[in-house]
């Protein structure tokens, strides 16, 4: 086989492994993200109970980094304290290393299983949910598949004569290697996918254990670059959790690193193969500064918000810029002579408005769950900045007018208006309407039973999930993107039904705290039907606009 047909073959063996490590990680975060982000809340405020669920968290969503943001985030709103989030993390790096040994193992015969029944469960029903639990069973397939893939495209490079001189090389330079292998899982951004790729070459005796171990260690101080560069332009709360991970997993690569170049541990402690000498060498790794991160975790957050507090003062000087930034408005002025443009410019302010729904859309219900005076009001100023960018949209419509324009850039105008008008009364229900029921929550005292807060979840869940699907539409104007955001809001409406059905019988089973949040029940339930049907009707242009859209329903193909 020909170096370029090796690489043609390998590359194409780890972009299946990278996207079905997505599958499995996206349709686990649609159907059962807000279940999962629940328990996380709920076990931050035990150290051991944290690491345990950010290690579950990372099975689950078979990525380290998604739960080093997801807990980031969480820190950063105050929802938990530095210290729990930066357990956490360590916790979820050893459930990432634990799924490399899961897929280590022989699971040849699960790739026409899950391949099979994951097509026909997300072929044979409409359900949301199941139709994730088919997208992570298709995910798992190919994941193996492409296990097997990679094995298969490493095998002729045991007959090359360029390799061996290749891993002489970094055999004997540890550093050159140690750094590779950190640039190549910051690129992958999957340190499963790196350390996986290392263990067919070690399968397949290209690369020794001890060159593995080093490799290793660069897999870990490459993977822990990639949360902090991700979150290198969020606030300074929101860094803290990834630059903590940083400091403690990198400094700790590069501590082991040494140790082994200049003691040579034995190795045979690890395995009797290299492929699981790498694997439990990636294991032994975190679970090592795991267990030193428990006592050394105060000092890591002390370091670490020093850290950040030292980077914001370097920055102190551009903050006037940058808030300036954030102001800019893309309303050209310039621009109204050139409708197209000018309609570009648009566009790109509606979508501004977007990520500020969207965030208000996701932060309301942790507003339900813990809230306080300074929070409420934080969330409500909020809604100006929409407001602000609603009224500046429509003056800046009504004077591209003026100029002459085609049938379809004047249709283009009145669409992007109806989205802006929208886009604001969403912002008008969450704050006008939801807003006022955390006030109430609060005030009252009352807790929603376990049984009624998982429909809450799952219901604001789904409604998020075509808020994302609206905000998308808005900018690919894709026809397949429309018709199923119109058939989620028919489906919502089926789970309303559902949901209310399920409340009233608790009622007449007189649950104490169903009657006492009966009237908060229904009304969320009420306020996110109708802000998923203002989002729905953004898909109507684009329906409309290709004939897919009769008089009152949506056309059958």
């Amino acid at each position: 086989m020909s170096g370029s047909v090796f690489f043609l073959h390998m590359a194409g063996a780890v972009a299946l492994l990278l996207w079905a490590t997505r599958m499995v990680r996206t349709g686990v975060e649609r159907a059962y993200g807000n279940i999962l982000r629940q328990k996380l809340r709920k076990t931050l405020g035990n150290p051991v109970l944290a690491a345990l669920t950010g290690m579950a968290l990372a099975v689950a969503l078979q990525s380290s980094t998604a739960v080093t943001l997801l807990v980031g985030s969480f820190a950063g709103l105050g929802i938990v304290t530095g210290l729990a989030g930066i357990l956490a993390v360590r916790g979820a790096e050893v459930g990432s290393a634990l799924v490399v040994k899961i897929l280590s193992f022989d699971l040849t015969l699960l790739v026409p299983i899950c391949l099979l029944v994951g097509t026909f469960i997300f072929l044979a029903t409409e359900r949301r949910q199941w139709r994730q639990m088919g997208r992570i069973l298709v995910g798992i397939g190919l994941l193996i598949l492409s296990l097997d893939m990679m094995g298969e495209a490493s095998a002729p490079l045991r007959e090359s004569t360029i390799v061996p001189l290749i891993v002489e090389y970094l055999s004997n330079d540890s550093i050159t290697a140690f750094l590779l292998a950190a640039v190549v899982t910051y690129l992958f951004h999957s340190s499963i996918a790196a350390v996986l790729l290392l263990t067919t070459f070690a399968a397949q005796g290209i690369v020794s254990p001890e060159l593995g171990i080093v490799m290793v260690l660069g897999v870990n101080l490459g993977s822990s670059f990639i949360a902090p560069m991700l979150t290198r332009g969020a606030p300074p709360a929101y860094r803290i959790v990834p630059q903590g991970n940083l400091l403690m997993r990198g400094a700790g690569s590069i501590v082991v690193l040494i140790i082994v170049v200049f003691f040579a541990p034995p190795l045979d402690m690890l395995g009797s193969t290299p492929e699981n000498r790498i694997i439990h060498a990636h294991i032994v790794f975190n679970l090592l500064i795991l267990f030193a991160g428990i006592p050394l975790s105060g000092l890591v957050l002390r370091a670490t918000e020093a850290l950040v507090a030292l980077q914001t003062d370097a920055s102190n000087q551009e903050v006037d810029g940058a808030a300036a930034v954030a102001e800019t408005s893309a309303l050209d002025d310039s621009a109204l002579a050139n409708p197209p443009q000018a309609l570009a410019n648009v566009t790109r302010e509606a979508v501004k408005m977007c990520e500020s729904i969207e965030y208000m859309l996701q932060r309301i219900l942790e507003l339900y769950e813990d809230a306080d005076s300074r929070s409420i009001k934080a969330f409500a100023a909020l809604d100006d900045e929409v407001d602000r960018r609603h009224a500046a949209i429509k003056l800046y419509l009504a004077r591209i007018t003026r100029n002459e324009m085609t049938e379809d850039m004047a249709k283009r105008c009145q669409d992007l208006l109806g989205v802006s008008v929208k886009l604001e009364q969403v912002g008008d229900i969450l704050v006008r309407n939801m807003l006022p029921h955390v006030k109430k929550k609060m005030d009252r005292r009352v807790e929603f039973t376990d049984e009624g807060w998982r429909e809450l979840s799952n219901f604001h869940a789904a409604v998020l999930a075509n808020a994302r699907l609206a905000f998308n539409l808005l900018v690919t104007q894709d026809p397949d993107t429309a018709r199923e955001l119109v058939k989620e809001k028919d489906d919502l409406r089926e789970v309303e039904k559902e949901t209310s059905q399920r409340h009233f019988e608790r009622l007449r089973q007189g649950t104490e705290q169903s009657v006492e949040t009966s009237s908060l029940h229904l009304d969320t339930i009420r306020d996110l039907k109708q802000i998923n049907s203002l989002l729905a009707t953004l898909a109507y242009p684009v329906l409309e606009e290709r004939g897919l859209l009769s008089e009152s329903r949506l056309k059958r193909l």
